[in-house]
């Protein structure tokens, strides 16, 4: 395992990215097929398809699940099947492993998939233990999920489908959260916010972050502290309230920022209703039909602002509604669309774009050349560049509002000018 890649690891979300099982086989049982007429060779690949499956974590101890990242993924696997493959080449899509959120699962599906399963590559990985990350790297696997998580951030083999998301030495910080905020708020000119998240490593990093972030576009902030229990939502949300609401001078900020999960901004949000808030509250995290099936979900969550990496669902562009139309036509119905669905269908889309132009002798080697120097625009996460993703998002994101129980773009998807790290 390379020094870098050990410190990525060290660097993840909570200590997830932890060190699992050995190894079964050995590196050298990688496995290979021809590709056809080119005489080169690469694992997967063959005269008329290319095997490719995916890591997700459809099961975990809490019930969460990302299942329908596999739908996402198999949905554009599937168009671009119907439109001829890629260069003549069919996808083989084996669909996703279930890692059950737990790192020793993760590599053991990553190792299943590549030394047993043969595949090309792998997309979608959508799971927050990624212990798989270091095993892809070393036997140049392409993959490709959601890079919010270090492991997607340097590795030259692992794409994050919007690029890095995660602030990284010598890269920088999308400014969508804040850009989309001073539309709403009529500029950010005199206007406080005040950022509040868990009390672990990510939520001192996202405290770091979003405090350089919101300043940078000319708010001030009175408040930002990570501090919320991060092993139980607190009954009693009155300290941070208190605080929160006397810290601009006395007096209420004109924002407040919660870079935490549903269950804590339902908690929060609630508490700071009840105190007859009328400023703007506002999260990352709070884009999902499902949360609206409950009444006291969507009362909690009613008027909030939620961040986006991609275009919302509401937003009517043409790759909106093909992504729409795909899905329908993987599920057989009309089903409602989540996150996890977009991140399936972006990660096999990025897949897909940079196999494009990999050309017809395609191996790894071939694979990453294409990536190296591959971009695009106007995609639903906006324009993508390579090698440039591996260390910075692409700088995108739309804000939308939950409104009597229906969400309504409230800023629409634009690209900001990001800001150098610090």
């Amino acid at each position: 395992m390379s020094r870098s890649l050990r410190k990525l690891g060290a660097a993840a979300v909570a200590g997830l990215l932890l060190a699992a099982v050995p190894a079964c086989n050995s590196a050298s049982n990688s496995g290979s097929s021809g590709d056809g007429k080119g005489g080169d060779s690469a694992r997967g690949v063959s005269e008329d398809s290319v095997k490719v499956g995916g890591i997700v974590s459809m099961t975990t101890a809490s019930g969460y699940s990302k299942k329908d990242t596999d739908l996402g993924a198999r949905a554009r696997f599937e168009r671009a099947n119907a439109e001829g493959g890629v260069h003549g080449r069919k996808i083989d899509y084996l669909g996703a492993e279930d890692d059950g959120q737990d790192p020793a699962r993760n590599l053991a599906a990553a190792r299943k998939l590549v030394q047993r399963d043969k595949v090309f590559a792998i997309a979608p990985m959508s799971s927050v233990t990624f212990s798989g990350a270091d095993f892809l790297q070393e036997h140049k696997v392409p993959t490709f999920g959601w890079g919010t998580i270090p492991a997607f951030c340097g590795p030259t083999y692992l794409y994050g489908f919007g690029g890095c998301m995660v602030p990284m030495p010598g890269g920088t910080i999308t400014q969508s959260w804040p850009e989309g905020l001073k539309k709403v708020m009529g500029g950010a000119r005199g206007k406080s916010v005040a950022i509040l998240a868990n009390d672990n490593e990510p939520g001192t990093f996202a405290v770091r972050t979003y405090r350089q972030s919101f300043k940078a576009a000319g708010f001030e902030v009175t408040y930002a502290k990570s501090v919320v229990p991060a092993t139980s939502v607190p009954s009693d949300w009155s300290a941070y309230t208190k605080d929160i609401l006397r810290s601009d001078g006395g007096k209420a900020p004109d924002a407040v920022v919660s870079v935490m999960q549903t269950p804590y901004n339902i908690g929060l949000f609630t508490a700071v209703k009840r105190t007859g808030y009328r400023g703007l509250l506002t999260d990352p995290t709070d884009y999902d039909p499902g949360l609206l099936a409950k009444s006291a979900t969507r009362k909690a969550l009613d008027g909030v602002h939620v961040l986006l990496t991609f275009q919302p669902f509401e937003q009517q562009s043409a790759d909106m509604k093909q992504f729409k139309e795909d899905v329908r036509k993987t599920a057989g119905k009309e089903i409602p669309l989540n996150m996890h669905m977009m991140t399936g269908y972006m990660s096999a889309d990025l897949f897909l774009a940079v196999a494009g132009k990999a050309g017809r002798k395609l191996t790894a080697e071939s694979f990453q050349r294409a990536a190296d120097g591959f971009s695009d625009t106007g995609t639903l996460v906006g324009d993508r560049a390579l090698p440039k993703g591996r260390k910075e998002a692409f700088g995108c994101g739309a804000l939308v509002r939950l409104k009597g129980g229906k969400y309504e773009v409230a800023s629409p998807f634009t690209c900001y000018e990001p800001i150098p790290f610090r």
